[in-house]
């Protein structure tokens, strides 16, 4: 298979990979590039939904498992807004566990004894795919705000030519959450024929004004940081401050009001009496302050104007004549939606919109709700009925499917 050489990370992208991450990769054999493979793809020039197009597209993508003679078992892990596609294996740079291995792993749910595994950091991302951070091929410089805006379809088809470019005729599963979850809908929509089974959790099929809103907060944090200067703030310190307000900002949203009262209250943090100042008294603000400070390590604040735009833009029925069921029309695929009880971010009447459009044309679905008061994040946490639900789905479908 014709691949080109690798191309060299950004000066501001330089970092070490974590030693939990160096053993990792030495015992499982992942790529010695710490983005995990990255390619570039042939498909091109990679037009744009905004018209735009890419004369060069690199795609940085993680595997696990073997791909089998039938090439039947491949499964899509679709990452969320700041996910990656270091989905089963510690993270390079903070060297922290893989963001889903709950879900993904040798004897898990999706297990990688039996399935091949993909995860593909998205259009516009900060691993390794192209995205403001990476290089202008016109300039030689980082793309910044230059980049062409992009949309959650646009990272669904860069998949698909990934996949085509890999000899991945079709899926088995297609699973993900959140913004994860988008493109899984988006997957099952544009290219039925190629998604056995379809996997969309705590997801919605098009942006709320609230969400909108939300995003529209962490984007202004961002951009009236000094350090964004005007997206060009590579090789300089970056706009650290305003991306940790973002990503707080952001957070809250991940998470329920009931979580938060059992986790936190009202309990002070390393002190028996408040301060009467403006350090972080309680805890709930010492946490807040870590999930900022720690995601500046590894994320970039032009990534997250870009991701978070696509996000807003996504609309799925207005792509099908304004009718969301027109979306799955004559679809064979099998879906599994689920939704959780306290997630306020895409509450549960968002998945039942998605199962009501899927109803309506006699789609093969199964649809739970399931009761947890960890907000929307519980995709990502230990809820046992969330993975044993999953479990019996994936594996009646693959029994189906034969493998």
């Amino acid at each position: 298979m014709k691949q080109a050489p690798f191309r060299a990370m950004n000066a501001s992208a330089q970092q070490a990979p974590h030693p939990n991450y160096l053993e990792a990769r030495r015992l499982s054999g992942l790529s010695d590039d710490p983005r995990g493979t990255v390619t570039r793809l042939e498909a091109v020039p990679f037009r744009l939904v905004s018209g735009a197009e890419l004369d060069e597209v690199q795609v940085a993508y993680q595997t696990y498992g073997t791909l089998n003679a039938a090439r039947s078992n491949a499964v899509l892990v679709c990452h969320a807004l700041t996910g990656d596609q270091h989905v089963a294996n510690p993270h390079p740079i903070t060297g922290k566990p893989g963001w889903w291995e709950l879900m993904v792993g040798p004897g898990q749910v999706i297990d990688t004894e039996r399935y091949f595994v993909i995860c593909i950091n998205v259009l516009g991302g900060c691993l390794g795919t192209t995205g403001p951070k990476e290089t202008n091929p016109a300039t030689g410089r980082p793309w910044g705000i230059d980049f062409p805006v992009i949309t959650v379809a646009d990272m669904v088809r860069l998949q698909a030519a990934l996949l085509d470019q890999l000899g991945i005729p079709d899926l088995f599963c297609v699973i993900g959450g959140s913004m994860g979850g988008m493109q899984v809908l988006d997957w099952a929509a544009r290219y039925p024929e190629r998604v056995f089974s379809a996997i969309p959790i705590a997801t919605t099929a098009r942006h709320s004004a609230q969400n909108i809103a939300f995003h529209e907060v962490g984007r202004q944090a961002i951009m009236a940081d000094p350090n964004w200067a005007g997206g060009a703030y590579y090789g300089g310190p970056g706009p650290k401050a305003g991306l940790s307000v973002a990503r707080m900002a952001a957070h809250i949203t991940y998470l329920s009001e009931a979580g938060l009262h059992a986790k936190f209250g009202r309990k002070l943090q390393d002190r028996d009496a408040l301060a009467f100042g403006f350090d972080a008294d309680f805890q709930i603000e010492s946490y807040l302050r870590h999930q900022g400070s720690t995601f500046v390590e590894r994320f970039d604040a032009n990534s997250y104007l870009y991701i978070t735009r696509a996000m807003d833009y996504f609309d799925l029925a207005a792509d099908y004549g304004g009718l969301l069921a027109n979306a799955f029309r004559d679809t064979r695929t099998r879906f599994c939606v689920v939704s959780f009880t306290s997630d306020w971010l895409y509450p549960t009447a968002e998945s039942r919109a998605i199962v009501h459009a899927l109803n309506a044309v006699a789609a093969q679905v199964s649809f739970v709700e399931l009761e947890t008061d960890k907000g929307h994040d519980s995709f990502l946490l230990d809820v046992p009925e969330f993975y044993d639900v999953l479990r019996g789905f994936v594996g009646a479908a693959a029994e189906r499917r034969g493998i």
